[in-house]
C-alpha cells in the first residue's frame, strides 16, 4: 500500500511541477513548500530541549491587518484574543516540559494561511492547532467551544460558511493558494488519510479533557474545508474557543483566568494524546 501511495505521490509531484514525494515512519511526506518559504526564519521552540519530544505548533488566528471578529462587549478583537490564549497554552506546555511548543506568530503580524501550516510542516510538527474565537451576530445565544477538522465536504452550512470566510483571508495579503485544485486534492488524499484520523481522535480527546474547564457546543466536532488545516502530513485542528458575540463566552475567553483554564484543558489533551501514541508505538 505504501509503495502505491509513493508512486501516486510521484505522479502528483510531476503534475504539479514543483512538489517532491518522500516518506518517513509516520507515512507519506510531501514537500509543498516553495523556494521562498524554505529560507524564511522559523519560530523559536520552547518547552522540552529533547529533540525527540513531540512538537506542537500553535497558530493564533488572524493578526496584523486581519483583525478577525470584534466583540460587541468591549470591542476586543479576535486577533488579540487568539494571541493571548495561544500564549497561555504555550506557557502551560513549556512549564510542563513534556513536549516542545512553538507559535506561528508571537506578536501582532499578518500571515497568509498557507504560511501558517507551512511553518508546522517545515518544523516537522506532530500536531498543529489553529486558535480562533467564534462569532454569531444573528444569534447572541450561541456559545461554547467548537473543534474543526478537515473535510473536503463541509459537514453543514455553518461549517461551509466558516471555511469560505477563513479561506478568503489570503486575499488580504494578495496571496493565493495553489491554482491546481486537482493536484491539491490528490496530495491531500494521499497523505491526509492517517492525519485526518489522528486529528479526529484528538478532537474527541480535547472534548473529554477540556470539558471540566470550559463549555463545548453540543455539536462540538465539525468538519470543514479550511485552508489552514490542509497540511497533508500534520494532524491539525482549528479550535474555536467560544463566541465573542456571547457576553458570557466573551468575558471568559478574554479573562486571564479563562485563558489559563483553556490552557489547562488543552495541555491535558495534548499530553494524553502523545502518551497514547507512544504507548501504541511501543505495543506494536
Amino acid at each position: 500500500m505504501k509503495r502505491s501511495l509513493l508512486c501516486l505521490a510521484a505522479i502528483a509531484a510531476a503534475l504539479s511541477g514543483c512538489s517532491k514525494g518522500g516518506h518517513d515512519a509516520e507515512g507519506v511526506t510531501i514537500d509543498l513548500a516553495g523556494a521562498g518559504r524554505a529560507g524564511a526564519a522559523l519560530p523559536r521552540i520552547m518547552g522540552s530541549r529533547d529533540p525527540a519530544r513531540p512538537l506542537v505548533v500553535l497558530d493564533p488566528g488572524h493578526g496584523g491587518k486581519d483583525p478577525g471578529a470584534t466583540s460587541p462587549y468591549g470591542g476586543r478583537r479576535e486577533k488579540d484574543v487568539t494571541l493571548a490564549v495561544a500564549r497561555a497554552i504555550r506557557d502551560a506546555l513549556a512549564a510542563s516540559g513534556r513536549v516542545r511548543v512553538a507559535m506561528t506568530r508571537e506578536d501582532d503580524r499578518f500571515l497568509v494561511l498557507r504560511d501558517r501550516y507551512d511553518i508546522a510542516r517545515r518544523m516537522g510538527a506532530n500536531l498543529f492547532i489553529s486558535i480562533h474565537a467564534d462569532a454569531a451576530p444573528l444569534n447572541d445565544g450561541a456559545r461554547g467551544a467548537t473543534i474543526y477538522t478537515l473535510s473536503e465536504v463541509a459537514s453543514d452550512r455553518e461549517a461551509a460558511l466558516l471555511a469560505e470566510q477563513q479561506n478568503k483571508a489570503d486575499a488580504i495579503g494578495g496571496a493565493t493558494l495553489s491554482r491546481d485544485a486537482g493536484v491539491n486534492r490528490v496530495l491531500i488524499d494521499l497523505a491526509q488519510r492517517e492525519s485526518m484520523g489522528i486529528s479526529a481522535d484528538f478532537a474527541a480527546l480535547l472534548r473529554r479533557e477540556g470539558a471540566p474547564y470550559f463549555p463545548f457546543r453540543p455539536d462540538f466536532h465539525r468538519f470543514a474545508a479550511l485552508a489552514v488545516l490542509k497540511a497533508p502530513d500534520v494532524p491539525s485542528i482549528l479550535f474555536e474557543t467560544g463566541y465573542l458575540t456571547n457576553n458570557i463566552d466573551a468575558a471568559y475567553i478574554e479573562s486571564p483566568e479563562g485563558q489559563k483554564q483553556i490552557a489547562q484543558g488543552m495541555k491535558s489533551a495534548i499530553e494524553t494524546h502523545f502518551a497514547r501514541r507512544l504507548y501504541r508505538i511501543a505495543a506494536r
